[in-house]
């Protein structure tokens, strides 16, 4: 299993490089170190989505509605601001709209036993509509947005530390603390335990409710930093923010090695699928490709990876059904002649 991961990986950074090979050739203003760096701040939004959401996906789940999320979360900030909230406090509040969201969709699922992707969609719209509501509380109708933020809460999306964007370093920094969780920690374990299998997680005395539970929230959570994010890189609050990082994050997660039926991923394959997705579509747009074309490869690399991967799940399986087809052809033919 480890091996596996590891070549997968392995796989992942041969396709990174390929793109800089690829693209570098393409257009040469590609391979510029700032272009590089300060492309990041364009996508790592994705990043810190799909962390939480390789959690989810390990555990058996899947959650669609953090695309309104991102948006709600957003709106929230906006209204706060609007009505003189002062900026710490209108922070803490659109975090805590994300995780109660999240805890609304893990308590849903728990207690309802319908299907995480029916809940969550059906969530998709919900927060969607609420933050459409929401956002014409302060006549920013339909998909306008809510400006006039404080400077310190719009620099942060230009940011630089040591040269570095401080989006870029909030990633990894998140990116870090969510490795040591799910790979150094009793509830990382058992993330992998209850997507492997639930009932046995639960017989053994593990909290799958609670563990399950847990994704969700720190899904909700990490929506509505990506939803500050974005706004403080655009400058304004709006209901559409999160709606580009559906395909994407997914891609991401599932591209970086995580399997649709749980129990299997590496938040270090998702990492590096962040950036594949991230220069990829950086790359297309510097060849000149139209941003519809770059939306259809995503969702046809998503397609080939879930292909790739289901196949090579059944593969070893067909082998040892091939295998024992072989041995017990020449012991029927022996207890035929033995007959005779």
């Amino acid at each position: 299993m480890k091996r596996f991961v590891l070549r997968w990986e392995a796989a992942l950074v041969g396709l990174l490089v390929l793109e800089f090979i690829v693209f570098g050739a393409i257009n040469p203003r590609f391979l510029n170190p700032s272009n590089l760096l300060y492309g990041t701040s364009d996508f790592v939004h994705i990043g810190i989505i799909a962390l939480p959401l390789t959690l989810v996906i390990i555990s058996g789940g899947i959650d669609v509605s953090f695309a309104s999320l991102v948006g709600l979360c957003a709106i929230v900030f906006g209204v706060a601001n609007f009505f003189g909230v002062p900026l710490p406090l209108a922070i803490a509040m659109a975090l805590a709209a994300g995780v109660l969201a999240g805890a609304f969709n893990a308590a849903i699922i728990h207690f309802s036993r319908i299907q995480p992707l029916v809940v969550t969609l059906g969530s998709l719209y919900l927060f969607g509509g609420a933050a459409t509501v929401l956002s014409g509380a302060v006549g920013a109708g339909g998909y306008e947005g809510i400006g006039n933020f404080p400077a310190a809460f719009t620099s942060f999306g230009y940011l630089e530390i040591f040269g570095v964007p401080a989006i870029l370093i909030l990633f990894l920094m998140l990116a870090a603390l969510f490795a040591v969780l799910l790979h150094l920690t009793r509830f990382g374990r058992a993330v992998y335990l209850v997507g492997q299998s639930p009932d046995a997680s639960r017989y053994s005395g593990l909290p799958v409710g609670r563990v399950q539970a847990a994704t969700y929230l720190l899904t909700g959570l990490c929506a509505a930093i990506a939803g500050l994010v974005l706004s403080s890189y655009f400058g304004s609050a709006r209901v559409d923010l999160g709606t580009a990082t559906l395909l994407p994050a997914i891609t991401a997660v599932v591209l970086g090695g995580a399997s649709i039926y749980g129990g299997q991923g590496s938040l270090v394959g998702t990492i590096l699928a962040v950036f594949v997705i991230g220069f990829l579509q950086q790359g297309l747009q510097m060849a000149g490709v139209p941003s519809q074309v770059s939306s259809a490869l995503s969702g046809g690399l998503l397609v080939v990876v879930v292909a790739l991967r289901h196949g090579s799940a059944m593969l070893p399986n067909l082998i040892a059904a091939g295998q024992k087809a072989m041995t017990a052809r020449p012991r029927r033919f022996v207890e035929e002649k033995t007959n005779d």
